[in-house]
């Protein structure tokens, strides 16, 4: 039976980051093996990630980089510094984000980000086997071409020796397409509101496309998930968060016509609720968004119950290929957070 491995999705604000470091140190005490940051429109993910390589032995990993924010030889230096601080512990986790992050904060145009994530990848592993860099593609040219620039540049290679001649690379995706290229360049798929139920019917057909040209050497495809965790019964308030989150993803984070998280759960069964949560989301009426999410998808995508609920989940995630649990715990105490990792341990090492 596949290993599934346990991480900690730590939250976007970065308040008190000082303090979830301690407790994430006591996560890896209770049996967690990777702790992934993320990146929206908050602190940067890279200086927390450093932050975390001097004060625990945890895998690490970025949930997820903006590719259209850095040029792609930044992002390469960027994965092979962090990788060499923590001595071989990093994963890069790179995303495209959406139009409403990437032009309505960062200011650049969103486009083709398909093509973009594909040549960001094939430039990443190339700086890292420390290629000399000369890349011409739909999106990026290196060195750029006279008339682009002064005519000066040149082709470089990067000067230091990375840890790893190959970081592994964990691509976020939701659409078909997105998932399909995670599944055939990347060593890794991190997901988001995943449904086991609705698993082979939405993302079946775009994995085995993707898998089909998959390069062997890449090795088995990594599906990550993250999920609302906590060992007890599911209350309403125990959930709350998880149901908050849902509602700003699926009516604030995208535009009507433009929100792949909306477009998510859709296609997992729920348009009438989904075009109601982006009304009353996007009209100022949060309160009403959240009541608005079905509980069957509060409790399909979040990873709360009892011991034995908690084991037929696992099964049902393991059972549709998912390898890497990124939990959020929710109890209200630190003791009982960390005593919730430490049986979320338990039970995924009694299925081995």
């Amino acid at each position: 039976m596949t290993a599934v491995r346990l991480g900690i999705q730590l939250g976007y604000s970065g308040e008190g980051f000082a303090a979830a470091v301690d407790e994430v140190a006591e996560f890896e005490s209770a049996g967690a093996q990777l702790v992934v940051v993320p990146e929206a429109y908050s602190f940067d993910a890279v200086s927390q990630i450093g932050y975390l390589a001097a004060r625990c032995g945890l895998e690490l990993a970025s949930g997820v980089m903006q590719l259209y924010t850095r040029t792609p030889t930044l992002t390469a230096m960027t994965a092979a510094g962090l990788d060499y601080v923590s001595g071989g512990r990093f994963s890069l986790g790179l995303g495209a984000s959406g139009p409403q992050v990437i032009e309505g904060f960062h200011g650049i145009p969103y486009d083709a980000p398909l093509a973009r994530t594909r040549e960001v990848v094939l430039i990443c592993r190339r700086v890292w086997q420390r290629e000399t860099l000369v890349h011409e593609g739909p999106k990026y040219r290196i060195p750029l071409p006279p008339g682009e620039g002064t005519g000066l540049g040149k082709p470089l290679k990067l000067i230091n020796r990375p840890v790893r001649p190959r970081i592994p690379i964990l691509l976020a995706a939701m659409g078909p397409r997105n998932v399909a290229l995670a599944a055939e360049i990347a060593e890794g798929w991190q997901a988001l509101f995943l449904d086991p139920r609705a698993f082979p019917r939405v993302f079946g057909d775009a994995l085995a496309d993707g898998l089909a040209r998959r390069d062997p050497g890449l090795g088995p495809l990594d599906i990550s998930v993250p999920v609302p965790f906590a060992v007890a019964a599911p209350t309403p308030a125990l959930l709350d968060r998880h149901r908050g989150q849902l509602a700003l993803y699926l009516g604030g984070m995208g535009a009507r016509g433009r929100n792949f998280s909306n477009d998510l759960v859709r296609r997992y069964g729920y348009p009438e609720a989904a075009a109601r949560i982006q009304e009353l989301f996007l009209s100022g009426r949060r309160a009403e968004a959240a009541a608005a999410v079905p509980d069957e998808l509060v409790a399909a995508t979040s990873l709360v119950g009892e011991a034995d609920e908690i084991r037929r989940r696992l099964d049902e995630m393991a059972g549709v290929g998912v390898t890497t649990l990124l939990v959020s715990p929710l109890a209200g105490t630190r003791g009982e957070r960390v005593k919730d990792v430490g049986e979320l341990r338990r039970l995924l090492d009694e299925r081995r």
